[in-house]
């Protein structure tokens, strides 16, 4: 991942970093479960994860330098619950370069929004992951394709020289 960014870079693409996080006592998120008692956020409210300022919701430092833009988000898409379509669009930006983890969550999530919102899209398939190795292959091979051009870092990084 640390090669793709500094690519981008390089290339005068712009950084955007983003997170989850919630405020203690998570008043972002449901009291009631019963309707997904296996959402993943509740699992995170249970143990009492990414609570604002806490070490989990901190970025790489390897990853950030001074000028990338940080964002947080409540919910699975980068997009809900968070000013990132407001950021893109004050930037001027039209196209994503998306890499992340869970591919069958955040990953498939963020696409399936950005998709209609009218983003073009780069997924950087060998910088995502998934639990599940078998919902990754499936997702980059036949579903995220049909929205994005899904991609290898060195692939990215040889065609935008």
């Amino acid at each position: 991942m640390a090669r793709a960014i500094a690519h981008a870079r390089s290339i005068g693409i712009p950084i955007i970093h983003v997170g989850v996080s919630f405020a203690p006592g998570y008043p972002e998120l449901p009291k009631d479960w019963s309707f997904n008692p296996q959402h993943t956020f509740r699992q995170a409210q249970q143990n009492n994860m990414f609570i604002s300022g806490s070490k989990a919701t901190e970025f790489l430092e390897e990853l950030c330098q001074e000028g990338d833009t940080k964002i947080y988000k409540y919910r699975v898409s980068a997009f809900s619950g968070s000013s990132l379509e407001t950021v893109l669009r004050s930037m001027g930006v039209r196209h994503l370069v998306l890499c992340g983890v869970a591919t069958g969550g955040i990953v498939l999530s963020t696409v399936r929004e950005a998709y209609d919102k009218d983003f073009g899209m780069t997924i950087l398939s060998d910088v995502c992951m998934d639990r599940d190795e078998e919902v990754h292959r499936v997702l980059m091979e036949k579903i995220l394709k049909k929205q994005a051009k899904v991609t290898t870092v060195d692939e990215f990084i040889k065609a935008n020289q």
